[in-house]
């Protein structure tokens, strides 16, 4: 009798994982980009310099960096030139390079080509395409910081008009501004996201991925002395923190919108930064059961007091993506974190 009472509530909490937010099943499942940057066999096949090349699979960012440096002006352009997709997207890359290898890879795409001018560190058209774009002078600032968004974000949708203060450059720019333009931001759309609540959104195969993706960009800004950046982490996103969190070199993770973060507190992330949690009470994602069965839901809500993440006030935003609308407490908040020292 007593097991099959525990079925009979494990079945149940598998049922609210998927069933939570009226329509789990409405997502599409998508596939998670993987393997090196577009170009890589041209890469690795490349012995112009009389040697081989560091594997875009395999060196670390700090070996690419360290490879970068030694080279003159004139073979980091040459490289540059030749191999756009994997200069542009290797972590470790100076940023000046990484800036010029990908606009020379978007002005190849008719689709992507508007976006030649802007400051983009990473550009991979493959699948629904990833990109990320900086605000600011990263190289330089003092302050750095990372917007890691949820579902339904690609090199399409990171900076849709229609959703200013939910998509990822929408946010990045509203934080640059809230921080007197005192703080690079990174609009992180470099995993692939769930599209909509389907089970992909339930699950963490994508965060998987998105957490690997997501160490590596850390570690290239640490090999390229880019100070410590402060990470916020929108709905999903949070979950790629979550997975992140032991290995990610950040002083901060700000967890907004989320639905968990798989850990059931702040000591099981394994993290030195500093941990902070907001969700407002119109937040459709308190209809998320806070749970994790057979591969499904998770975990515990950040922004609950047991969970000990630091408490960031969101009273007055509206909805799942209103975190970052002008005037608001928790974008307030936001711009006083990122601005925060080491520690402080």
């Amino acid at each position: 009798m007593r097991r099959y009472k525990r079925t009979l509530v494990s079945t149940a909490l598998a049922t609210a994982v998927v069933a939570g937010t009226a329509g789990w099943a409405s997502g599409t499942a998508q596939r998670a980009a993987e393997g090196p940057p577009p170009g890589s066999a041209a890469w690795r096949a490349d012995r112009s310099l009389g040697r081989e090349l560091p594997d875009p699979e395999r060196a670390s960012p700090a070996e690419v960096a360290a490879f970068f440096r030694g080279l003159p002006e004139q073979q980091r352009l040459r490289l540059t030139h030749r191999h756009p997709g994997v200069v542009g997207n290797l972590d470790g890359v100076p940023t000046a390079l990484r800036y010029e290898a990908n606009s020379l890879a978007v002005r190849a795409d008719s689709r992507y080509a508007h976006l030649a001018d802007h400051r983009l560190l990473a550009f991979d058209p493959r699948g629904r395409g990833q990109v990320a774009e900086v605000f600011g002078d990263l190289e330089h600032s003092s302050r750095v910081a990372v917007i890691v968004p949820g579902s339904d974000i690609d090199a399409g949708s990171y900076d849709n008009p229609r959703n200013p203060y939910g998509s990822a450059a929408g946010m990045a720019r509203q934080l640059r501004a809230a921080t007197g333009e005192r703080t690079a931001v990174i609009a992180w759309a470099g995993y692939t996201t769930p599209e909509g609540v389907g089970l992909d959104a339930a699950t963490g195969s994508l965060a998987v991925v998105g957490a690997e993706r997501l160490v590596r960009l850390g570690d290239g800004l640490a090999a390229g002395g880019v100070a410590a950046p402060s990470v916020f982490c929108h709905s999903y996103g949070s979950v790629v923190c979550g997975l992140a969190a032991d290995r990610l070199k950040a002083k901060d993770l700000v967890v907004f919108g989320s639905p968990g973060m798989r850990a059931g507190n702040v000591a099981e992330l394994g993290t030195s930064a500093r941990v902070w949690a907001a969700k407002d009470p119109t937040d459709w994602i308190s209809k998320v059961p806070n749970v994790r069965f057979m591969g499904l839901g998770h975990g515990p809500d950040p922004a609950s007091a047991e969970f000990g993440a630091r408490h960031v006030p969101a009273w007055d935003a509206r909805g799942h993506s209103g975190y970052f609308a002008p005037g608001t407490a928790s974008l307030r908040a936001f711009a006083a974190i990122s601005l925060k020292g080491e520690g402080e």
